[in-house]
């Protein structure tokens, strides 16, 4: 994998790593363990395009609710869609903020997009697609509602929305969720997998009273950080029945072993990959912190360190790429860091211990460098010992961003099999 291949899995939104051999070799080991994806553009930007991108976040953010009052699924708001983040080949797309819960039942606010299809529509309704994003990061400007032409993630969700426009042309509609705390008010839990579950369904129940054409059945799919939602989602018991999960596609699934991270940017004597690897680290403590308030990133990293955790709170994974270089790898957690108690709670975020209840595909590209092929594996394995239904696809020669685009025909011919009541045989 060439250093140029690299910057390009990860549509350059870091500051460039060594250029050395060991670096590159390095940083596919640590996808072993944090095996999620940065996207967003080139970490050039101008300054008044940065401020355009904050104050789009902002007005977005503050146009949600602030008193959550209803049942999961109640419909907030709604609006009409006509920015970059509408799909070309909709009838209608439309900006939704809705009722949700976080991982502790709480009622929270989130935003996200619907896509109704120009079909007409099928007995029953039209299926639903409910797709779940890469990580862009874990700032309101992230949120994949808010994108533009120019914005911190456009490279990554232009390149996704390709693909779903194909499945809006197709009949589905698309929903797609920006998670807890991206777009709207309070913290992203990045990789917190209960809470991406809950706003996954969620925008299904918002999307059936937006237009009562739109059906109860749906498909979680997903990509990276994504494909670690999809298959929660598909491991979640729903109490209610109004909407039913019919089958889950996973891209490429990030997390796999997550618990091991931090104690690589801690133990590694190779500097060159914790740098290469540092725009993750800001983004998974925050995100832990977000599910877990009783773990505070400030107080485990130094304050050379800390650079990174402001430039997260506030920009996107291009703006923590830009300040990563000057923080000192091997300074990076203060002397009495207990890193325990965010250790265990990764370690209950990780995909491997998941049991599906629906009929999931796992998707994985030869030439993938944050997600390795070995990863994957190891995680089918895992899932095909608590639930027969898993269907494996793997596809030689896609890196990461490819698998996506790559996996359509074969995503969309086992939604329709399972659609029309035949269900694929799995691999395990």
């Amino acid at each position: 994998m060439t250093n140029r291949r690299w910057q390009s899995t990860v549509e350059e939104n870091m500051a460039p790593c060594s250029r050395s051999s060991t670096a590159r070799r390095t940083v596919a080991i640590l996808a072993l363990t944090v095996l999620v994806t940065a996207a967003g553009s080139p970490v050039a930007a101008a300054n008044s395009r940065q401020e355009s991108e904050h104050s789009t976040a902002a007005r977005h953010a503050t146009e949600a609710p602030s008193n959550v009052i209803g049942r999961r699924g109640t419909l907030l708001t709604a609006r009409p869609l006509t920015t970059t983040a509408a799909l070309p080949s909709a009838a209608s797309n439309w900006l939704v903020t809705y009722v949700s819960v976080d991982r502790a039942g709480r009622p929270i606010t989130v935003s996200g997009t619907v896509s109704l299809p120009a079909t007409n529509k099928p007995p029953g309704g039209w299926p639903v697609l409910s797709w779940a994003h890469g990580t862009t990061g874990v700032a309101d400007v992230c949120a994949p509602s808010a994108d533009t032409a120019d914005g911190p993630a456009h490279g990554y969700l232009g390149l996704v929305d390709e693909t779903l426009d194909k499945w809006v042309a197709d009949g589905y509609v698309v929903v797609q969720t920006d998670y807890e705390g991206l777009g709207t008010l309070g913290n992203h839990p990045y990789l917190n997998g209960e809470s991406a579950a809950n706003t996954m369904v969620d925008i299904v129940r918002a999307a059936r009273t937006l237009d009562h054409r739109v059906g109860r059945d749906w498909f979680a799919m997903g990509h990276s950080q994504g494909g670690h939602a999809a298959l929660f989602a598909a491991a979640q018991d729903w109490h209610r029945r109004d909407v039913r999960l019919r089958a889950a596609v996973s891209i490429a699934p990030g997390g796999i072993g997550v618990s091991r991270t931090l104690s690589f940017y801690r133990d590694n004597p190779d500097r060159d990959a914790i740098r290469a690897a540092l725009p993750f680290l800001p983004i998974l403590l925050i995100g832990a912190a977000a599910a877990e308030p009783s773990i505070n990133p400030d107080r485990l990293l130094t304050d050379e360190a800390q650079p990174l955790l402001d430039a997260a709170r506030s920009g996107c994974m291009n703006a923590i790429g830009e300040v990563a270089p000057a923080v000192p790898p091997d300074r990076l957690f203060r002397p009495d860091a207990d890193l325990e108690p965010i250790t265990r709670y990764l370690a209950s975020q990780e995909p491997e211990s998941v049991t599906p209840t629906v009929p999931t595909m796992v998707v994985q590209g030869t030439d993938d460098a944050l997600v390795p092929k070995p990863s994957t594996d190891h995680l089918v394995h895992s899932l095909c010992n608590r639930y027969p239904l898993i269907n494996h696809e793997v596809y030689d020669g896609s890196d990461h961003r490819e698998t996506i685009a790559d996996s359509l025909s074969d995503a969309q011919d086992y939604i329709a099999s399972i659609r029309d009541e035949q269900q694929p045989p799995g691999d395990c």
